[in-house]
């Protein structure tokens, strides 16, 4: 039987491959800094992993096939390694779209993915690169706002966006991981529509029944606010690519419906699922 190990076990997206290939009957091992904390479904092996203890690498990995990585680039030529010497088959990647952009390397949204990816390349491991775009579960950073009833302030509320729904990378990651239509490919996920951050806020508000006003700000004020909670080179980062994005529809790439033949989950049904993240207190 293939053994598993999925890295970033605690994220939506791990939880959902553990879940999937737990249903499908395969083995499969946990790993988090902290295992401990984990919840797995019954017969999922907790294992510790920490990038920066390439001295346990080795134990980690005995007995593993596959393993779906989450991107951090400290301590990956190690893992990269380790994983050939323990006969690792397949590494499946959770990169990020944003790779493929300008300047990836300097860019401080690109480069945490671009430098794990390179890596990966650069080993004899054989690689399946998931390359989504946002996630439709970003909006939950707007979930204290809509609560309180305040404005959501963007600088940018006209940026076009197509957001994936996680249980669709968990979907086509499973498949990645147990089929072998995706193995060896880097498609750049995305959701079935492009949507404003407007249209977005708009469809949260028919989902909750009630108004969301939405307020432009300069981009200074929006420096000010994101700086509050991020490193300033990310928060220009994301702040150019939204201004970008103001120019028209975002594309849209693979999704379900293409790569696995049923529809795209659409940021309507993410709404509707998740009304009580954004519910008055």
């Amino acid at each position: 039987m293939t053994t598993t190990l999925v890295t970033g076990a605690r994220g939506k997206v791990g939880q959902g491959v553990i879940a999937r290939l737990r249903a499908a009957g395969h083995s499969v091992r946990a790993a988090s800094a902290h295992p401990a904390d984990l919840t797995v479904p019954d017969g999922v092996e907790r294992a510790e992993l920490a990038l920066d203890r390439p001295e346990a690498f080795g134990a980690v990995l005995r007995g593993v096939q596959q393993v779906f990585l989450y991107p951090q680039p400290a301590g990956i030529h190690a893992f990269a390694e380790a994983a050939e010497a323990a006969g690792v088959e397949h590494v499946v990647l959770l990169s990020s779209s944003s790779v493929l952009g300008p300047d990836a390397e300097n860019d401080p949204l690109a480069s945490h993915s671009l430098l794990v990816e390179r890596a990966l390349a650069d080993s004899g491991l054989n690689c399946t690169f998931l390359r989504p775009d946002a996630f439709t579960s970003n909006s939950l950073g707007w979930a204290y706002f809509v609560g309180q009833g305040l404005p959501i302030q963007l600088a940018h509320p006209d940026a076009h966006i197509a957001p994936i729904h996680p249980e669709d990378l968990a979907d086509i990651a499973a498949e990645a991981l147990t089929g072998s239509s995706l193995t060896g490919s880097a498609p750049t996920l995305t959701g079935p529509e492009s949507l404003t951050f407007r249209e977005q806020l708009a469809v949260l508000a028919e989902a909750l029944g009630r108004e969301i006003p939405v307020e432009r700000i300069s981009r200074a004020e929006a420096e000010e606010q994101m700086g509050r909670h991020m490193p300033a080179p990310v928060v220009t980062s994301l702040l150019n690519l939204w201004e970008a994005a103001t120019r028209g529809p975002a594309p849209v790439h693979d999704t379900t419906l293409t790569l696995l033949g049923h529809p795209a989950r659409t940021y309507h049904q993410w709404a509707r699922e998740n009304t009580a993240a954004f519910a008055r207190p």
